[in-house]
């Protein structure tokens, strides 16, 4: 009998399909710009659908990286300095840009961290406890780290759609504000969903 987990799976997968398609056809950002957001996406969804039978992961990871999919889709069909509703409060508040890019970066740490608290439990020695909790946000920080560095590369290569692709808004500290928005997802992922994750990992028939 497939379990509620298995049966919600291919409706996630067809949910992000068919927005990332939908989001293709005429982006407001620059087809190229697109491209670039909407990228990690088109690497996650074969890599996730060719190891489904071998390394299937828990229901709670893959709804976390099917939201984290439309938050980089919705960030590449506008630009993430012109989602409509963050100018909405950006106008409201008379804040000083738009945030969306904020909540993005927060994402890149609250679901990674969970992703990689799943591989290391499953595939490595470690156990529940402070060095899982360390090495997940370890790595959190060092994949923020690194797509900071993909950023500035594709800014050095092309100028085409640089400013849109980082989305700096004028800020100059962006990069250092971004990565701690990262670490703080992490913290806050595995302090809020840890013990979820737990029960899915040794009952995921019931997940």
């Amino acid at each position: 009998m497939m379990s509620q987990g298995q049966a919600e799976l291919p409706w996630l997968g067809a949910g992000v399909v068919i927005l990332l398609a939908l989001s293709g056809i005429d982006p407001v950002a620059d087809r190229y710009t697109w491209f670039l957001e909407t990228l990690p996406v088109m690497i996650g969804l074969p890599l996730l659908f060719f190891t489904r039978q071998g390394f299937p992961l828990t229901i709670l990871v893959y709804r976390l990286l099917a939201l984290h999919a439309v938050i980089l889709i919705i960030g590449g069909f506008y630009t993430y300095a012109e989602v409509p509703l963050f100018n909405w409060i950006r106008d409201s508040l008379e804040l000083s840009r738009n945030h969306y890019d904020r909540v993005g970066h927060f994402v890149q740490g609250f679901v990674p961290a969970m992703l990689a608290r799943e591989i290391l439990l499953r595939r490595s020695p470690l156990h529940q406890g402070r060095w899982l909790f360390f090495l997940c946000v370890c790595f959190c920080l060092a994949f923020s780290a690194f797509y900071e560095l993909i950023e500035w590369w594709v800014a050095l290569l092309s100028e085409e759609a640089a400013d849109a692709f980082l989305g700096t808004q004028g800020d100059p500290w962006d990069t250092q504000t971004d990565m701690f928005l990262a670490l703080i997802g992490a913290i806050s992922a595995l302090l809020l969903l840890s013990k979820v994750h737990d029960r899915q990992l040794t009952q995921p028939e019931t997940a």
